[in-house]
């Protein structure tokens, strides 16, 4: 069954206390982004304290610094003024329950040939400790050519049991500011 008729009666419920929101810029007010899993246990708004206009939420499985996560950084310090940027993993991921191989493995079950090839192409960015994965990301962003060294980059880890915060010092470390 779809949730579209749900989904639409929210929106007009919101259209109908929209307001002043039309008319707030592009870049975001607080100057920062955020890039974080797709989990539907975490709220970023709710555990960073943003308002509409405040900062870029990037997401994806894991929250991991793809390249295409890369990209979205580089936009939105480049275009839009971010001067700080967090990368935010989560304890109980999905990502950690499964491997690159698994995954291929279950789209060749029933697939077809030409997803069990896409899939062999793909790298899925599994990890095994969440805690490595933010070390990993922001050490990745931190040396990647496209990003200023100025930029401070925050790794951490969000506790999905307490919604808390939790910086990963490894993260900490590699996503200082250099000259």
């Amino acid at each position: 069954m779809s949730v579209l008729k749900e989904v639409k009666a929210a929106n007009d419920a919101y259209v109908a206390e929209f307001g002043e929101k039309g008319d707030l810029p592009s870049p975001p007010a607080r100057q920062f982004a955020v890039l974080t899993c797709m989990d539907a246990r975490m709220d970023p708004a709710q555990f960073a304290g943003l308002a509409e206009g405040d900062a870029h939420v990037i997401r994806n499985a894991g929250g991991r610094a793809s390249d295409d996560a890369i990209r979205s950084l580089v936009i939105s310090y480049k275009l839009l003024g971010t001067k700080e940027w967090f990368v935010i993993h989560h304890t109980g991921c999905g990502m950690e329950t499964f491997t690159n191989e698994t995954m291929r493995e279950l789209l060749r079950e029933g697939g077809s040939d030409s997803a069990a090839g896409a899939a062999a192409d793909i790298d899925w960015l599994t990890f095994e400790s969440v805690e490595q994965s933010v070390a990993d990301d922001v050490k990745r962003i931190r040396e990647h050519p496209l990003v200023p060294g100025w930029i401070a980059i925050h790794g951490l880890v969000y506790d999905v049991s307490t919604g808390r915060l939790e910086p990963v010092p490894a993260a900490t470390e590699a996503g200082k500011p250099r000259a």
